[in-house]
């Protein structure tokens, strides 16, 4: 169950909005616990299947070391220049780990959605290259908090 947002309501998004607005987005960027604690905040495309958030992601990189000794993790995904223009929303959870590592295509039915739609939308293409670098992520966010300051009140004209 997901947790529901307390603050900012006015200007978070709607169920709708924000499968919209998932479904529409490219890149995210995604913060893991570092093993000293510190964190870490990589970029990466994801796809989003109405539920989950799947992230495809290089097994030989921090992030997935990270991923791999503490599941948990932070993502925004987000877009706007202006401040009137500013949307979108941070998912949080426990990552977890889906197919073979590193993915090299066996045939796994709950990756059939996500590599369609990952590679529809970031590759142009119906099936899913496989280059034997990359394994699959994914976050069913136990808490979204979204924002579109597009719903904020216009200023009255001076």
């Amino acid at each position: 169950m997901t947790a529901t947002q307390r603050r900012g309501r006015k200007i978070m998004m709607s169920p709708g909005e924000l499968d919209d607005f998932l479904t529409d987005q490219r890149t995210c960027r995604v913060a893991t616990v570092s093993a000293d604690g510190a964190p870490h905040v990589s970029t990466l495309w994801f796809a989003w299947d109405g539920t989950s958030l799947w992230l495809y992601s290089v097994v030989r990189s921090k992030r997935w070391v990270d991923l791999r000794r503490d599941p948990r993790v932070a993502i925004v995904v987000d877009t706007g220049e202006e401040y009137e223009e500013l949307r979108g929303a941070e998912l949080s959870g426990r990552v977890e780990f889906v197919g073979e590592i590193p993915r090299t295509g066996e045939l796994r039915a709950e990756l059939d959605v996500p590599e369609t739609l990952f590679a529809r939308k970031n590759f142009g293409l119906d099936d899913m290259p496989h280059d034997g670098r990359h394994a699959w992520l994914r976050l069913t966010p136990e808490k979204i908090v979204s924002w579109d300051f597009r719903k904020l009140p216009k200023p009255p004209d001076s």
